[in-house]
């Protein structure tokens, strides 16, 4: 695939996640909560990092069940930070598991994560249009709005950046530059 979005270049694990996941739409409320949990846990840690240790977070983390992370007790948090596996952050671990206790508050009122995140963009993917890696914002007005209201709802480590990454691997954005095969995929999505 030539043209491809410069920052997956050069490794095979990055280009294939590219490939296929990055920017396609989702709505499927355990894969939202996949990428939240791995978004929370690459804060601060380039998002290859994480990929590679994407496995062993679903191991460690119940097949990303939201509604079995929500009933981690104390000996699952001892068990996770001696976990070589994952990134053995304390307040990383703590939030994950607090974050999936906040995620099923909003999948009650919503009816799904998917409908309440979503909402933000009326169900429709924001269609950038860049050229460069340049002009891809690391946040946006957008991104400050949804995090600001998702820590209203008591969510950590969700910052807006962490925010923009989300939306974009989800898809809630098309952040693929313009000469990329995968922008045009995306957008007949």
């Amino acid at each position: 695939m030539g043209n491809k979005c410069d920052w997956c270049l050069g490794d095979p694990l990055y280009e294939e996640y590219h490939d296929t996941e990055w920017g396609v739409p989702c709505r499927d409320d355990r894969v939202l909560f996949e990428f939240l949990l791995l978004e929370g846990a690459q804060a601060g840690l380039s998002w290859l990092t994480i990929l590679r240790r994407r496995e062993n977070y679903r191991r460690a983390f119940a097949g990303f069940d939201p509604e079995a992370v929500a009933r981690f007790g104390e000996a699952d948090r001892q068990r996770l930070l001696q976990d070589a596996g994952i990134i053995r952050n304390r307040l990383k671990i703590e939030s994950a598991i607090s974050n999936a206790a906040r995620y099923l508050a909003v999948q009650e009122e919503f009816g799904s994560f998917a409908d309440y995140i979503w909402g933000f963009v009326d169900g429709s993917p924001v269609r950038n249009r860049f050229r460069n890696m340049s002009e891809i914002p690391a946040s946006t007005p957008l991104s400050d709005r949804i995090s600001k209201d998702m820590k209203r709802r008591g969510f950590k480590f969700f910052g807006t950046t962490i925010c923009y990454a989300h939306m974009q691997a989800t898809g809630m954005v098309n952040d693929h530059l313009l000469a990329c095969p995968r922008h045009s995929a995306c957008a007949a999505m």
